[in-house]
């Protein structure tokens, strides 16, 4: 009988939706024209990716489609935010110093590294065992020379939501850029970039059902930013190269879904999360739940992340995987370098409750009955591990 597999790591990537799927395949044959050609073929290509602009544009509430530039993903569009933005900010008005947290994924902590290593000042904020960003910190991090703060709308390893809104505009005030990351948050809860008041925002196509290699950049208009890459002059110069036309379509698409199923999808996704943290905070005894605790509000609807003592989080992961579970520990770009989760170690964890975390991300494609049946399998992988444990007489 072949084992039928469920799909929990959803914060990682997302299966590609048929309506999308649907969407891109003229593009792969027969409108394949380069959207820098005049002809017919070029001005279809073009015509397309301005609707998928459209369609990006209208998730985030950005005013204008021309405020979105196309990218190869989240990373790239990060990059392109913190550098681009830092060193317009250094050019034209001597602002040097940078300012982050240690929540951020990789894509926003090592560009702001590198900026370090030429000559930016970089201050982290630190966080809050609930994984927050406190607005009195920021507030005491800006200086006059303060260029660019990014700090992300919802964390991909607890799923924490920030009070971005205050942030930004902590940073306005005291005259430097925000950037917020929203690779997590786009498409699962309302994105309003004018409510949140921010000039950049990032975000990534196959985190909502589209394609992977694509994503965008929210760019506030009358911004000017530096780009990365030189080339043929591309989105408004901003990222030269030809676009990646049947990805930008997609993730159009998946917009647009995104979009006009958003209210009932966040209702369903929610609902179906606290009914897995209830059963595995009551049927798994020295299992913690980690991030925010509080209101719905303040956690992403489909983010459930634990921490089992006295087991290891990867084994866990091994062992799920071989009973058909995908599960993760935290990034899935973090993981393959085989170190301890920075943003865990910043909310203060100990290198024990660091090493037995794990991360269920789900999805509206979930059902009850694959989340019952996961914690089931969960629930007896853990008493297992646990009965391997040096430390078995403690946990179990």
């Amino acid at each position: 009988m072949v084992m039928q597999r469920i799909y929990l790591d959803n914060a990682a990537s997302t299966p590609v939706a048929d309506e999308v799927i649907q969407e891109m395949l003229p593009y792969l044959k027969q409108q394949f024209g380069n959207p820098s050609s005049i002809h017919y073929f070029g001005r279809e290509t073009t015509r397309a990716i301005q609707l998928a602009r459209k369609r990006v544009a209208a998730l985030i509430g950005a005013a204008r489609p021309s405020e979105i530039t196309f990218t190869s993903g989240g990373t790239e569009a990060d990059n392109l935010a913190i550098k681009g933005g830092a060193e317009r900010m250094r050019s034209t008005l001597q602002r040097d110093h940078v300012i982050t947290s240690y929540l951020e994924h990789d894509a926003v902590i090592e560009p702001c590294l590198d900026l370090e290593r030429l000559g930016y000042r970089l201050t982290f904020l630190p966080v809050s065992p609930d994984g927050t960003i406190r607005p009195s910190d920021l507030k005491e991090a800006l200086t006059p020379r303060t260029a660019l703060v990014s700090v992300m709308l919802a964390n991909n390893e607890v799923g924490t939501i920030q009070p971005v809104k205050e942030l930004a505009a902590l940073a306005h005030a005291a005259g430097a850029l925000f950037h917020t990351d929203a690779v997590q948050a786009a498409g699962k809860i309302p994105v309003d970039v004018q409510d949140l008041g921010v000039d950049m925002l990032s975000m990534s196509s196959h985190k909502i059902n589209g394609p992977k290699g694509v994503g965008a950049l929210y760019v506030r208009h009358g911004l000017e930013i530096l780009p990365l890459i030189h080339g043929g002059g591309q989105e408004s110069a901003l990222r030269s190269g030809t676009e990646n036309v049947h990805g930008i379509v997609g993730f159009g698409k998946a917009c647009e879904l995104a979009a006009a199923r958003l209210p009932e999808r966040q209702k369903q996704v929610t609902e179906l999360r606290n009914h897995l943290i209830k059963r595995v905070l009551a049927e798994i005894p020295h299992s913690r739940l980690n991030g925010s605790s509080g209101s719905n509000s303040s956690r992403l609807p489909g983010n459930a992340h634990f921490t089992f003592f006295g087991v290891n989080g990867e084994d866990l992961i091994i062992k799920l995987d071989e009973n058909g579970i995908a599960a993760s520990t935290g990034s899935a770009c973090s993981v393959k370098k085989q170190k301890p989760s920075h943003v865990l170690k910043a909310m203060g964890f100990s290198y024990e409750e660091i090493t037995g975390s794990l991360r269920l991300s789900l999805s509206w494609q979930n059902t009850r009955e694959e989340v019952d049946r996961a914690v089931d399998v969960l629930a007896q992988v853990v008493h297992e591990l646990r009965s391997l444990s040096p430390f078995k007489s403690k946990y179990t």
